[in-house]
C-alpha cells in the first residue's frame, strides 16, 4: 500500500541533502543552501570578469602587456578565492581549518620570500602611482637610462650605453626617482667665460640674439643671460634656457657650439686659465750666486787649514 504524501507540505529548498558537523554541532545541508552556494559563486565569477575587462581597457596603454595580464590574473583568482572560502559554511564546510593552514603556510612562505613579496607589493604600487612609465628617461639609484619594462618583481632600465639593468621594484619604489621627461619642459644652463678686455654687454646681446633665433627655445619661461661671477681668468656669463623635453638635448648641444663660434667671429674669445709668476731680476740672481761661491770658498779654506795642521 502506497503511503499518502501531501506534497504541498514539503518545501523544495528545505530538502536535506546530507549532514555535516561544524563547531561540534550537526548541521543539515539543504538543497537551497547548495543552490545559494552555486549562485553566489557564479555571480562572483561574472563580477570578477567584468572588473578584469575594465582594468584591461583602462591600463592597456599604461603598463606592458605581460605585467597587465599578471595583475589581472592575480586579482581575478584572488577575488574568487576569497569568495569561495567565505561561502563554504553554506555547504557545511568549516573554513577555519583551511584558513589556519593557509595562514601558517603564508607566514612560512612570507618569511622565506620577504624580498619577493616586497618587490611584488612595490610593483603593484608603482603601477598605481605611476611615477615612471615605459619609455621615460629616468635616474634611479645612480642608474640613468630609458625605462624598458615595468614588471611585477623588477623594472628594466636601458642605459645610454645600451646596457640592460634590472632593478628590483622595492628598490625603485623606496628610493628617489628622477624622471627626466616627466615634465613637458626642461631647463639647461651654461657658464660662458670671456676675457676681461672683452665687452660683456656685447657678449650678452649676441647670446640673446642666438637664443631668439632658435625655434625650440621657449620664451615662457623666458631665457636669462647675465654676468654671474668675476673669475680668476674670465668674466663668467650664465646662460639659462628652457626647451621641450623632446628637443632639450639637441638644442643644448647646438646652441653651445653656435655661441662659441659667434663670439669668436665678433672678436670675443674664451680665455685660457692664466697664472702670474714673479721672477727675480738678473742683479739679484747674480748676487745670490756670488754669495754661494764665497760660502763654498770659505768652507774649502777651512778644510785645507785643518789638513795642513794634521801634517
Amino acid at each position: 500500500m502506497i503511503p499518502d504524501i501531501n506534497f504541498s507540505d514539503i518545501n523544495f529548498f528545505d530538502y536535506a541533502l546530507y549532514k555535516t558537523t561544524m563547531n561540534g554541532e550537526v548541521h543539515n545541508v539543504t538543497l537551497g543552501a547548495l543552490l545559494k552556494f552555486v549562485l553566489v559563486l557564479a555571480l562572483s565569477v561574472i563580477a570578477a570578469r567584468i572588473i578584469t575587462i575594465y582594468l584591461r581597457r583602462s591600463l592597456q596603454d599604461k603598463v606592458s602587456k605581460d605585467v597587465l595580464e599578471a595583475v589581472i590574473k592575480l586579482l581575478y583568482y584572488g577575488t574568487l578565492g576569497v569568495v569561495f572560502i567565505s561561502i563554504l559554511p553554506l555547504i557545511g564546510l568549516d573554513p577555519s581549518g583551511l584558513l589556519l593552514a593557509g595562514g601558517v603556510a603564508g607566514i612560512v612562505i612570507g618569511f622565506a620570500s620577504q624580498n619577493i613579496v616586497g618587490n611584488l607589493v612595490s610593483g603593484f604600487f608603482l603601477m598605481i602611482e605611476r611615477p615612471i612609465k615605459i619609455g621615460d628617461q629616468v635616474e634611479v639609484n645612480g642608474i640613468s637610462g630609458y625605462v624598458s619594462d615595468i614588471r611585477i618583481i623588477s623594472t628594466l632600465v636601458r642605459t645610454y650605453d645600451g646596457l640592460l639593468v634590472r632593478i628590483p621594484n622595492e628598490q625603485v619604489f623606496t628610493t628617489n626617482i628622477t624622471n627626466l621627461v616627466g615634465h613637458p619642459v626642461r631647463r639647461f644652463e651654461y657658464t660662458v667665460g670671456i676675457r676681461y678686455s672683452d665687452d660683456a654687454d656685447a657678449a650678452i646681446w649676441i647670446i640673446k640674439d642666438l637664443i631668439d633665433k632658435e625655434p625650440f627655445a621657449l620664451q615662457s619661461p623666458s631665457p636669462s643671460v647675465f654676468v654671474n661671477e668675476l673669475g680668476d681668468s674670465s668674466v663668467n656669463i650664465v646662460v639659462r634656457v628652457w626647451a621641450p623635453v623632446s628637443e632639450w638635448f639637441g638644442l643644448k648641444t647646438r646652441l653651445l657650439w653656435n655661441i662659441k663660434k659667434t663670439l669668436e667671429e665678433n672678436g670675443i674669445e674664451v680665455p685660457f686659465p692664466q697664472r702670474v709668476l714673479h721672477f727675480e731680476t738678473g742683479a739679484k740672481k747674480g748676487q745670490k750666486v756670488i754669495e754661494e761661491m764665497k760660502e763654498a770658498e770659505e768652507i774649502e779654506n777651512v778644510l785645507n787649514h785643518e789638513e795642513r795642521t794634521l801634517y
